[in-house]
């Protein structure tokens, strides 16, 4: 363990719980933590801030190059027009390309690492020695979406929210460069009615076994 690192890769899609999940996961094994989506949303704010095309591929993969992985935050990044662009820059092949070479170097660090995202168990890191794939229905996850609106004192159409997550699903399963979907041997945790001190028990033992097993 001091000179290899222990990757747990953790997929789903959104608002399923997979980011309070990787968060708890990596400050209780004192491993690094990475949310590649911010990856994505970095290399748009990258290209928002200097003006640039958000239809150039080339462009966009020389941004996609120069995010630093270590200053990612998430309050910034996770505003609306940012996302928006990321959308459109996630689906180009080169830009992939470059942040899943940038993730998994980020992925070999010591003692571990947590990697939360898409595409982490069947494509950035393949390899890992436990996969987790955490998931609810859509009806669950625009709630969770809408009461964490309305907890923050702002308005929001519940409708609007699950039929955005409807075609954020059918957009990330649908692709063809790296579909969202279970690694073959991902453990799947269902959080539709699972609280997530659950999940994290369900997680804990899973890791505690490959610990064991890497030892």
């Amino acid at each position: 363990m001091a000179t290899k690192s222990f990757t747990i890769a953790i997929d789903g899609p959104a608002a399923a719980g997979k980011g309070t999940l990787s968060r708890l996961i990596a400050e209780r094994y004192g491993f690094h933590h990475l949310d590649t989506g911010l990856t994505y949303r970095a290399t748009a704010k990258a290209l928002l801030d200097a003006g640039l095309p958000l239809d150039d591929e080339a462009v966009a993969e020389k941004m996609a190059r120069e995010v630093e992985l270590a200053g990612l935050d998430r309050d910034i990044l996770s505003r609306h027009e940012i996302g928006e662009a990321a959308s459109k820059i996630a689906v180009m092949p080169a830009v992939r390309r470059a942040l899943v070479e940038a993730q998994r170097r980020f992925a070999a660090r010591t003692p571990g690492t947590v990697l939360d995202g898409r595409d982490i168990g069947t494509v950035v890191c393949p390899d890992a020695p436990v996969k987790l794939y955490v998931t609810a229905s859509p009806e669950v996850r625009a709630r969770r979406r809408y009461d964490e609106i309305l907890g923050k004192g702002a308005t929001a159409d519940f409708e609007a929210i699950f039929e955005d997550v409807k075609r954020r699903d059918e957009r990330d399963m649908g692709r063809a460069d790296s579909p969202l979907k279970p690694a073959d041997d991902a453990h799947l945790l269902d959080t539709s009615e699972m609280s997530i001190e659950a999940a994290f028990h369900a997680a804990h033992s899973i890791i505690d076994a490959a610990l064991s097993r890497n030892a």
